[in-house]
């Protein structure tokens, strides 16, 4: 269990450092910045290893915007 840099997390992955980014930017990969830098913690790679590949289709995607958008005006 120790702390890793995005980019060797990436590589861990199989994945480009701009995918382990937005996967942190989402919320899916918890990360802690240092400088610059984001660090993940090595157990936390389990947490995305078994995503799908690939993106969404347009179909997929327009249902999870509605879902979203359905939160947001339920939760008021």
């Amino acid at each position: 269990m120790g702390l890793i840099s995005s980019a060797e997390a990436a590589e861990r992955l199989g994945v480009h450092i701009t995918r382990v980014q937005v996967l942190i930017r989402e919320g899916r990969l918890p990360a802690q910045r240092i400088g610059r830098t984001y660090v993940v913690n090595e157990d936390d790679l389990q947490l995305v290893e078994d995503r799908k590949p690939g993106r969404p289709s347009k179909k997929a995607k327009a249902l999870s915007e509605e879902q979203q958008a359905g939160k947001k005006k339920g939760g008021r």
